[in-house]
């Protein structure tokens, strides 16, 4: 089983950085999360509820759960082994601070000590339409080896509600974390709830 964190800033989609936690602590992985100030104003204002009411249910152990402003906290630094990190959903601020390198929050810090151990990082923008500077951050930072991977559910699973088209996006976070998903239909294939081992 692998070890990730999942980090959830205040871009809109929250219900996607839920949906992959909830589906990797399910496979049995190891799951850390850094949610930010403005990712819980956005998870209380999508769901109704604050992060911390979703802790347990999710499955997550309160200690792999890290205060955004505590600059020494584990996963700040690269000896920190990871599987890998997706923030899901990335704001255009989390990811211009990124790709100009610098370490404001603990997120930051995570995904900056992820590139130069050469880790996966995943970042999932949901921002639209996307400006010029968004488009050059994301292009510096699928350089420097990160995978832009929008928020863009397709149709051609058939989906039935709004839980299907969250699914098809988590189903490819953990694609391509390297994981089998069994969260979506690929072509005819039953899907399952949850995740498994790493693919042959």
């Amino acid at each position: 089983m692998g070890k990730y964190l999942i980090a959830i800033t205040g871009a809109s989609g929250s219900v996607y950085g839920l949906r992959t936690i909830s589906a990797l602590v399910s496979g049995g992985h190891e799951v850390h999360a850094i949610v930010s100030a403005w990712g819980d104003r956005v998870i209380s204002e999508e769901t109704g509820r604050p992060f911390a009411s979703w802790i347990e249910e999710l499955g997550l152990s309160r200690d792999r759960v890290y205060d955004p402003s505590d600059m020494a906290a584990p996963p700040a630094s690269g000896s920190f082994a990871l599987d890998g990190m997706a923030i899901v959903p990335c704001s255009m601020s989390s990811a211009g601070s990124i790709a100009s390198g610098i370490a404001g929050s603990l997120i930051h810090r995570s995904a900056l000590a992820c590139l130069k151990e050469g880790r996966p990082l995943i970042l999932v923008p949901r921002e639209t339409p996307l400006s010029l500077p968004d488009l050059r951050n994301l292009t510096s930072l699928a350089e420097a080896g990160a995978a832009i991977l929008p928020a863009s559910p397709a149709f051609y699973q058939k989906p039935r509600g709004i839980g299907d088209l969250v699914d098809f996006i988590a189903g490819k976070i953990l694609s391509r974390l390297g994981l089998e998903q069994r969260l979506f239909d690929a072509w005819g294939s039953q899907a399952e709830d949850g995740v498994s081992g790493r693919q042959s």
